[in-house]
């Protein structure tokens, strides 16, 4: 178990802003907004505007603004993952049908000269039991996840540029929705496990800082060689489904580092009696309904670009890490767009024997 580790809060962590400001609200991956039914229309107090929002230059408190001269403005939320449609949702169904009387298809000089397209929205009462989203904490201590830790500004902004200059120059292998790299030994997706007869050689040279880095951490045993590295590119949208490194597969200290882009990482416990995945390519595996099941413990934390994330002991062993297939994350009711792209380096150790780890009802060596 490691236990000297302490968290690094990241030098460029800032506190939420104190202002009042226009509630900005997308749940990732549950539609709040439909059109209505024919006739239904005109007595909601929601509308939907389109070629407005923060891609098209326009902030939601200006959005706000332009459209409370018709009447108290609730909030402003993105209705979708574009950036360039709201919903602005009025007190009064009155107000809402003044503004779209008086905006619909024309040029705002308020809002830039944009001419918007208007029409009215409901809210959809969610059919679902279990939220979609989590609240994404900022440091892992905030989870009380044994063995989970971050480390923020692991590496500084050159260093990151470096790396992924000498990622690009490596040979990328195609999955279906991202590109991977394999160093060391070669992860099989459809076994998610290695062949530890087939050495694909030595780490290449510009990871030597990282592993040098990680050497110091305090508790890591001095006799540690991490030998299997692991890179993924992921595109904006695409994640990574639920799972647990198999114990058979890799040792017991993993770490990974972000580059280029943010995410949210969900990690989940199923207890005893839960839902286990099958043996399935993580690349692409569907997940049967976990949801589904009632024995679920779900936490969230958001990794910066640069951090450094350490799954070890119960959060390595125990709890299925997820990145949900987002466009947009929710952090502290910030909406963060994934960038172009989000680059990992996972680096483990490939184990020689059987796990004797301390959970043996998630563990492929002893069930």
């Amino acid at each position: 178990m490691i236990t000297g580790l302490s968290e690094e809060p990241s030098s460029s962590s800032s506190n939420s802003s104190s202002s009042t400001m226009i509630v900005v609200g997308f749940e990732m991956g549950l539609p709040r907004f439909v059109r209505p039914k024919e006739g239904d229309g005109e007595s909601s107090p929601n509308l939907y505007v389109a070629n407005c929002g923060p891609a098209v230059g326009l902030s939601y408190d200006t959005i706000a603004s332009v459209f409370s001269s018709f009447g108290e403005v609730k909030g402003v939320y993105a209705a979708d993952e574009s950036g360039a449609r709201v919903i602005v949702s009025f007190l009064e169904s009155t107000s809402a049908h003044s503004a779209f009387k008086a905006l619909n298809g024309r040029p705002c000089p308020h809002l830039a000269g944009r001419s918007l397209h208007i029409r009215h929205s409901i809210l959809q009462p969610s059919s679902s039991t279990v939220n979609d989203s989590v609240p994404a904490s900022l440091f892992a201590s905030d989870l009380n996840i044994p063995g989970l830790y971050l480390f923020h500004d692991f590496i500084s902004a050159k260093e990151e540029e470096e790396l992924l200059q000498a990622v690009d120059n490596g040979p990328w292998k195609s999955l279906s929705k991202r590109r991977v790299q394999h160093y060391g030994y070669e992860f099989c997706y459809d076994t998610r496990n290695v062949d530890a007869k087939q050495h694909l050689g030595a780490f290449p040279s510009f990871v030597s800082f990282i592993l040098e880095r990680v050497s110091s951490f305090p508790d890591i045993p001095t006799n540690l060689v991490l030998d299997q590295l692991t890179v993924n590119e992921y595109p904006p949208g695409v994640g990574l489904s639920p799972h647990i490194d198999t114990h058979s597969a890799f040792e017991g200290l993993i770490f990974s580092l972000s580059l280029a882009g943010p995410c949210i990482m969900e990690f989940r416990k199923y207890t005893a009696g839960s839902w286990i995945p099958k043996i399935a390519s993580i690349s692409d595996m569907k997940v049967e309904n976990p949801d589904s099941c009632t024995e679920l413990s779900r936490k969230a934390i958001y990794l910066p670009p640069r951090s450094m994330l350490l799954l070890s002991g119960e959060a390595r062993y125990v709890w299925h890490h997820y990145i949900p297939h987002h466009k947009i994350d929710k952090v502290k009711e910030t909406m963060i767009r994934r960038s172009s792209r989000r680059v990992s380096l996972t680096f483990r150790k490939v184990r020689r024997g059987p796990c004797e780890c301390e959970f043996p009802q998630y563990c492929d060596s002893e069930r």
